[in-house]
């Protein structure tokens, strides 16, 4: 009977894996790790593709035909005439040309509704088909019109003056709702209160520019820039032929540079060293469908080091990431570890997997600490150091939540526990356990404030935990669902031997709430934003998913913590 069971559910969880064919939580698909040409047309869920030969693309002017399998449909439309134009006429919010790049391409204008928007140069001293030529996402839903013209120009590098059509991708995309409006919520207790505080109060985003990449981490790296990074995903800015995952934001004129991300960043930690290089570290091996980092010739992630030195240049033009696997890399693979600048201005790194997965466990744990630039400490000779809080935390660990202290130690919370780690001893000064049997780290993820550092009280350190699960991590997926309730609790604990011994401070938020952010103010006080009323992180795992999401009932109203 019991096997019986297993291979039912078995059988179902590999069904699974095999309609959506993830890959991002360890499953690695046929062929995944075997190099293979990429081209970034890819027509995602809810949008459509129409092929150069569609009888709704309109050419006026001189354009000829050319058959290979390298193309979308097979068919590819080109010219070499002056004037030459394509037409397009489309109902949506987005619009992507796809089209090839060689020595022997030219230049083409492109209008958007009678305007023209851009000046393209399809010229490419590397031969490379069903290339992302123009994009943009930013339309406003309705009736629209791309035309292209043959500028009759080229480069001074081009042989010839080509532009062609490979085919055009619509983001289908619906009417926008009405400006978000602030919604009040029911304040609770003394500390904390519904945000904004006046009903009156509106806002508005307003949209300069688009990063090119999603971003899954984003950090201000100058007065001028941001650096972006993603996983290795179909994103619309391209690299050397490829979907770039990391990129430059000019925070002045808009302007996006790609960067060289060699592996696959997504699940990955990073900081800022001292003297300002930011490092991106650990990973994942591969994606979802054909995407991998394989394609790109790298076929792991979870060891890389990417390095980004400091770039103070206005256009930072000369500006890139550094990554060097055979001769810069973590001492063991690391998915989803916690990375924090010490007191000696070094990285440490912290905990994690060692390969993709969702809720850790014992065969894939990583409970273990290193340093970067590695260090010779507490004989270690620069590899891993055991960490007995990373065995006893499992299962609930990943993402450990860490806070460098005045004292030059580190505090650490992860699942239902805290510690002072003291680095340069290699000791852990184990804490009292976070109250109610909530958890706070990955998947039943909180969020976290080291509270200000005051003289007024000799710059005492005091942590606040908001958030998280009381979910059971120890339950399979199949016992687990989206409609979970999520924890209000917020935890305090002074940093003292006296707030050691009186233990946490619980206050309850208005709601519940996981996968909510903390955000530190100038005045001291804590903004709590987003997160999901129910559930956990992740996607695709549990019962009673939202689409692919493993939480629901989002909590749409920020909260102000006055400490």
């Amino acid at each position: 009977m019991h096997l019986l069971r297993f291979l039912q559910l078995f059988a179902f969880l590999f069904s699974l894996s095999a309609a959506g064919e993830s890959a991002w939580n360890g499953h690695t698909l046929p062929g995944s790790q075997t190099p293979a040409p990429f081209t970034p047309y890819f027509v995602p869920a809810g949008a459509k593709g129409y092929d150069s030969s569609s009888p709704l693309v309109h050419y006026s002017g001189k354009w000829s035909d050319s058959y290979s399998a390298g193309f979308v449909g097979k068919t590819l439309r080109w010219t070499s005439a002056s004037k030459a134009a394509v037409t397009f006429t489309f109902t949506g919010t987005g619009i992507e040309w796809f089209g090839s790049v060689d020595k022997r391409h030219g230049i083409a204008y492109v209008y958007l509704d009678g305007k023209r928007v851009d000046r393209v140069d399809t010229y490419s001293l590397i031969a490379r088909k069903q290339q992302r030529i123009f994009w943009d996402f930013d339309l406003p839903y309705g009736k629209h019109t791309i035309k292209i013209v043959h500028s009759g120009k080229k480069s001074s590098k081009a042989t010839g003056r080509i532009v062609d059509i490979d085919a055009f991708v619509v983001t289908q995309g619906s009417r926008r709702t009405a400006p978000l409006q602030p919604v009040s919520a029911p304040a609770t207790g003394q500390n904390l209160v519904a945000a904004p505080a006046q009903s009156s109060a509106q806002w508005t985003l307003k949209q300069q520019g688009t990063t090119g990449v999603h971003a899954m981490q984003l950090a201000i790296i100058s007065s001028s820039h941001a650096i972006v990074m993603d996983k290795v995903e179909h994103n619309p800015l391209t690299i050397d032929g490829h979907p770039a995952w990391g990129a430059l934001y000019n925070l002045n004129t808009h302007a996006v540079k790609p960067l060289h991300v060699r592996s696959n960043s997504f699940c990955a930690g990073g900081t800022f060293l001292a003297n300002g290089t930011l490092i991106n570290v650990g990973g994942n091996p591969v994606v979802e469908d054909r995407t991998a980092a394989a394609d790109f010739g790298d076929v792991d992630g979870l060891q890389s080091v990417r390095i980004f030195e400091p770039c103070n240049e206005d256009d930072a033009d000369s500006c890139d990431l550094f990554e060097d696997h055979a001769r810069v890399r973590l001492a063991s693979p690391r998915w989803y570890n916690t990375v924090l600048r010490i007191s000696d201005g070094s990285a440490m790194i912290m905990g994690g997997s060692t390969k993709g997965g969702w809720i850790n466990n014992a065969t894939t744990n990583n409970p273990t600490i290193e340093y970067f630039p590695p260090k010779n400490i507490h004989g270690s000779n620069g590899l891993p150091i055991h960490s007995t809080f990373l065995i006893d935390t499992l299962n609930s660990n990943l993402f450990p939540i860490a806070f460098s202290l005045p004292d030059k130690r580190v505090f650490v919370a992860a699942n239902r526990d805290a510690m002072i780690y003291d680095w340069q001893a290699n000791t852990e000064q184990r804490l009292p356990q976070i109250p109610n049997g909530v958890r706070v780290t990955y998947p039943m993820t909180g969020t976290a404030v080291l509270l200000p550092l005051s003289p007024d009280n000799d710059y005492t350190p005091e942590i606040l935990l908001c958030g998280g699960s009381i979910v059971d991590d120890s339950k399979p997926s199949w016992e687990i669902s989206a409609q979970d309730a999520a924890s209000a609790q917020c935890s305090r604990l002074v940093l003292n031997a006296a707030g050691i011994q009186a233990g946490w401070q619980v206050e309850q938020m208005p709601a519940a709430r996981t996968m909510l952010d903390a955000v530190l103010l100038p005045n001291g006080d804590v903004v709590l934003v987003n997160g999901a009323g129910s559930g956990i992180s992740g996607y695709g795992n549990v019962r009673a998913q939202v689409g692919a999401s493993n939480a629901d009932n989002p909590v749409l109203s920020p909260v102000l913590y006055r400490p």
